[in-house]
């Protein structure tokens, strides 16, 4: 069974039922924040909506950073951050989406 944890509406992306940007999600833990404390951040959220978020993120990188770089001047400079600071993460993330990826 499938939950949605994003929808896309009035033009921005949100946690579902929620008014919790996903940028929000998203900045913290490129900041380096866990889902946890994420969680204890925006009490509105459960800890599997922030999971379910970060996952939506990670399949839908490109988009979802294209859209942030709209939003945020900084985002492209703290994803780059965030993969010089986390290169095994990143490492393993991509490894992931390749083996996935259709052949």
């Amino acid at each position: 069974m499938s939950k949605e944890y994003v929808e896309h509406r009035d033009g921005a992306y949100w946690i579902t039922g929620t008014r919790v940007s996903l940028d929000s999600v998203v900045l913290a833990f490129l900041r380096g924040a866990s889902p946890e404390s994420i969680a204890q951040a925006f009490p509105v959220l459960h800890l599997e909506e922030v999971f379910g978020a970060l996952a939506y993120y990670l399949a839908h990188q490109p988009a979802v950073e294209a859209y942030l770089e709209t939003l945020e001047p900084d985002f492209a400079k703290l994803a780059l951050q965030s993969r010089a600071t986390n290169p095994l993460l990143h490492q393993k993330l991509e490894e992931a989406r390749q083996s996935s990826a259709p052949k």
